[in-house]
């Protein structure tokens, strides 16, 4: 026999206060004591009750959830910014509803529309560069938004992130000035990754800054791009230019996929190939030799993003006031250009 599940009612008679008591100690309002509220929430977990939000952001036409995409699923440096944005969500009562693109703007497309149909209390959106369309439902969504990893152009409303072309462009000066200049540039395919393009030009406007040949670039295939990628791509340097003196990878992990392929041939890193990556991975520090790479606070990120919508959320900023919150990449040198 199903039974009936507790109500409101049922606490607030198993106490002595009124329905309405118990529902503004779910709200957390400040009306109700701290005192009434742990003795309410204590007789819900006797009970068994569950609160309904459903019902409950009905009737205030708000909800509890912030809505984010990101281009990948298993990728830790997206994965750290949801997590670190996730922890500061949670301590405003609020969680995130996430979406992954695939590196795909009309997929990203997509999941906006949907996610805003869920009436979300802000969008999160990683990247900065959208269809056209996605760009008005962002405009017209009458919500915070923030685009994130990138320094947009055209700002859609709220920024928190940096420039991936001069993160590379500091590389490739620190390559230089170690002694290096037939420097390649390995990535993936540059119209679907916008920040991995951004990373390949931000390698040629440095190369060129100094003078060198700024024409061995690698495209390793589709994001994302990976160890199999990074591995691949170093076969293929060698072949092609096989005098090359050193390779920025987009990414640690396919510089380690890089660095696998040159143990492979014994071609020793870094006296006959220096590599470096992009992203402070874990598998980076530990390799040997360990890479040298850029971190670009990728925690911090959804740290900051959190920070900045509970503060939005909480008019903390004048209506329609832009902020931009801009980090600058550290290089991390390490043995594998040394």
């Amino acid at each position: 026999m199903n039974r009936k599940p507790p109500t409101m009612a049922d606490i607030a008679k198993s106490l002595g206060v009124s329905p309405m008591t118990v529902s503004r100690a779910f709200k957390r309002d400040s009306a109700v004591s701290q005192e009434t509220r742990e003795a309410i929430l204590l007789a819900a977990e006797e009970l068994g009750y569950v609160f309904d939000s459903t019902a409950a952001n009905l009737r205030s036409q708000k909800t509890d959830f912030v809505a984010v995409t990101i281009p990948s699923i298993n990728n830790a440096n997206f994965a750290e910014t949801v997590r670190q944005l996730a922890d500061g969500l949670s301590r405003a009562g609020l969680q995130i509803l996430l979406g992954y693109t695939n590196y795909d703007i009309h997929e990203e497309e997509r999941l906006i529309e949907q996610l805003l149909r869920r009436k979300p209390q802000a969008i999160v959106i990683t990247g900065g560069q959208h269809t056209e369309r996605a760009r008005k439902l962002l405009s017209n969504a009458s919500i915070p938004v923030v685009e994130t990893w990138e320094l947009p152009e055209k700002p859609i409303g709220h920024v928190v992130g940096f420039s991936n072309t001069q993160a590379i462009r500091e590389m490739v000066d620190h390559f230089v000035e170690t002694g290096y200049r037939r420097i390649a540039f390995m990535g993936g395919d540059a119209a679907n990754d916008t920040r991995g393009a951004e990373r390949r030009a931000g390698f040629v406007a440095a190369m060129r800054e100094h003078g060198l040949d700024a024409t061995r670039l690698i495209s390793s295939g589709a994001p994302p791009i990976g160890m199999r990628e990074g591995a691949k791509a170093m076969s293929e340097l060698l072949e092609r230019f096989p005098d090359t003196q050193a390779a920025i990878c987009v990414s640690d992990l396919s510089a380690f996929g890089a660095l696998t392929e040159c143990q492979r041939r014994n071609v020793r890193v870094p006296e006959d190939m220096a590599l470096g990556g992009f992203g402070n991975y874990d598998i980076g520090a530990i390799c040997v030799p360990p890479l040298t790479t850029i971190n670009a606070f990728a925690g911090d990120i959804g740290a900051r993003t959190a920070e900045l919508i509970s503060d939005v959320l909480d008019g903390k900023f004048p209506q329609g006031a832009m902020q931009t919150i801009s980090f600058n990449p550290v290089l991390i040198a390490r043995e594998s250009s040394r």
